[in-house]
């Protein structure tokens, strides 16, 4: 394609995505990536969550007037996408097991005549003899691969069935094969174009930070009060909560059902209609709280999350990249909260271990597999124990550089969180009180050894008697518990796994080689604790919260909103689908008087206009004369 009629074809999908999308500019890459398709060019491109890599492959698709198949992991995942081009007027269907002989027969046929832009199957389909054959006939020329890490083992979401796809070069050679993801470091994006066989691709890669997210890190205390301080803030607004085990989840949920919490959970343990149920009930806007393991995870499109908390360490920086990156899709603020001790660090080293016989590990070898697993663990440990800027840290570690001092969105660079005086004296003393009482007991015997506790047990090792008894008497606690988890991250404390003579398992702090470094003063540390509540903090958290609402009518939000929920449901359609959080504040800020002034809100496209645009007005309108407020405000 010359120089000149791809400027003018990319003018045309301008025009394109304003009438469908409600869209008048490109966000970063999505210009290169559309050339690449519309060129005919292999391409893969990683574009964090809610960068618009969609549109790099719908936009298209529309102006060429030819299919593009879309290769999608979940039946569910596939049937938003579906539901959501179709609300902007996209012709776009679905194959899947889910539908009848006769329902695929219509849709195949649609898909002969012609009528069809974008095409949703899964990989299984998609390796189908017959299903190809008739690709084949229709010669279709582009296929984009949607959460393309699935094809790499080193990618966080490993899927077999994926590895099919390598067939697509032998099948259609005349096809250009573009891939597509939100997290990959530079092992997994090339893994993905050596699986794909992907020839010469143009490869984007995507600012990783995101902004608008505001990350944390604690010290997980009394992880409930944690829990709800998270979730109190965010009153009325959608949050999801992760949790390692299905008994975590089932636990929680019940927990916060008792303090009259909402709270849906979701889990690998519960049946297909369950999880289904849970799904479609947060996703519908019938609750705003789902309790959840990873098993929740890429199907979930709701777009207007404003927190995500993990109430325990992830397995990998990609796993919390692509969880926390499900807050905040429509651009607008939100909060990432991480809880962390070392004894998830055990816990997941303990789940890989068990891991290594699975077909993953016959995929590739069990050596490397726990290898490459340990090492993930390593890198979010230090990510959880450092005392550097979050968005810096997740930023390098997937390969680019951060060039701002201070990113203003997280507790390093919020201030709330300090080094503690005196690291090296605090350490040499709990690890001289580990030595003397001979790494026998777990941490809460230590703390009440070192804050001077006579504690019957205390007594009965006459561990009252040693030099380091209330050696740290004047600190509190949880201080105490969250240093020593800090010694253990840092590995200048171990946890060994024992076993009493009556059965019961509990971990006990040891000391290693590392531990006489510090003693020795041959290595320094550095431990951390969290600011201490102040009016001073709370209100620099509310400013946060309260910057992207400048100017908006929160009232008429609501409304807005209400009025969204009752047409999805009307539709069966997720009520993101209808208009966007982002859309609705727009309105409820310019407050638009007629379609011509709606046409100019962003995400208002000539579709949308013509279905919902009446309703959305009358809303307006009514909220606008009872108030006395001005209209068309832009």
């Amino acid at each position: 394609m010359e120089l000149t009629q791809l400027e003018s074809t990319l003018s045309d999908v301008r025009q394109i995505i304003r009438q469908y999308w409600g869209y008048d500019s490109l966000r970063p890459l999505q210009q290169q990536a559309m050339e690449s398709v519309l060129r005919g060019r292999d391409s893969l491109l990683v574009l964090p969550t809610g960068g618009g890599k969609s549109l790099c492959y719908q936009a298209p698709a529309i102006l060429r007037g030819t299919m593009t198949v879309v290769v999608s992991p979940l039946i569910s995942l596939m049937k938003d996408q579906v539901d959501g081009l179709k609300a902007c007027g996209v012709p776009a269907v679905q194959i899947d097991s889910s539908q009848t002989a006769s329902e695929r027969n219509a849709l195949e046929k649609s898909i002969r005549h012609g009528e069809i832009r974008l095409l949703f199957v899964s990989p299984e389909r998609l390796a189908m003899a017959d299903f190809h054959n008739l690709l084949q006939q229709i010669r279709v020329e582009t296929f984009a691969i949607d959460e393309a890490h699935c094809i790499s083992q080193w990618g966080h979401d490993f899927r077999t069935e994926y590895r099919q796809l390598r067939k697509i070069k032998d099948l259609f050679p005349n096809a250009s094969v573009h891939a597509y993801t939100a997290t990959a470091t530079e092992d997994v994006r090339a893994d993905i174009i050596r699986q794909l066989g992907l020839q010469n691709p143009d490869v984007l890669i995507g600012d990783f930070d995101r902004p608008n997210l505001t990350y944390r890190v604690l010290s997980r205390r009394e992880s409930l009060n944690q829990v709800l301080d998270v979730v109190r803030r965010h009153d009325n607004e959608a949050g999801i909560i992760y949790c390692i085990s299905r008994k975590a989840v089932d636990e929680l949920t019940r927990l916060l059902r008792k303090h009259g919490l909402n709270a849906v959970a979701y889990h690998a343990g519960l049946t297909s209609d369950e999880r289904r149920s849970a799904q479609e009930y947060f996703a519908s806007e019938k609750c705003d709280l789902i309790v959840a393991t990873v098993a929740f995870g890429m199907g979930i499109d709701r777009s207007n999350v404003r927190y995500v908390m993990h109430t325990g360490m992830p397995k990998s920086l990609e796993h919390y990249q692509q969880e926390t990156g499900r807050a905040g899709r429509d651009g607008l603020e939100a909060e990432c909260v991480l809880l962390y001790s070392s004894a998830d660090l055990m816990l997941w080293k303990s789940i890989m271990e068990k891991s290594a016989s699975t077909e993953l590990a016959a995929e590739t070898n069990s050596s490397s597999f726990l290898e490459a697993a340990n090492k993930h663990l390593d890198q979010i440990s230090r990510y959880c124990r450092g005392a550097v800027c979050r968005h810096r840290a997740l930023v390098e570690y997937f390969g680019q550089s951060f060039a701002k001092e201070s990113c203003g969105a997280c507790d390093v660079c919020l201030g709330e969180t300090t080094y503690v005086e005196e690291s090296d004296l605090i350490a040499q003393k709990i690890i001289s009180c580990v030595a003397r009482i001979k790494g026998r007991f777990g941490v809460g015997h230590l703390v009440s050894v070192l804050r001077g506790e006579t504690s019957e047990t205390v007594r009965k090792w006459q561990h009252d008697e040693l030099s380091t008894f209330g050696i740290l008497s004047s600190h509190p606690k949880n201080d105490l518990r969250d240093w020593i988890d800090q010694l253990i991250g840092l590995g200048v404390l171990d946890r060994l796994n024992l076993t009493m003579q009556s059965g019961f398992n509990f971990s006990a702090v040891v000391i290693n080689q590392e531990s006489w470094s510090v003693l020795r003063n041959q290595r320094s540390v550095r431990l951390m604790q969290p600011m201490r509540s102040t009016k001073e903090l709370k209100a620099k958290r509310m400013r946060i919260a309260e910057d992207s609402w400048q100017g908006v009518d929160k009232d008429l939000f609501e409304k807005l909103r209400a009025i969204r929920i009752k047409i999805a449901k009307e539709r069966g359609w997720q009520a993101f689908m209808v208009f966007s959080d982002a859309t609705l504040r727009e309105m409820a800020q310019v407050k638009p008087s007629n379609p011509s002034s709606m046409s100019r809100v962003k995400g208002v496209g000539n579709t949308k206009l013509e279905n919902f645009g009446e309703a959305f007005l009358e809303v307006i309108a009514a909220h606008c004369d009872a108030s006395n407020l001005k209209i068309d405000v832009f």
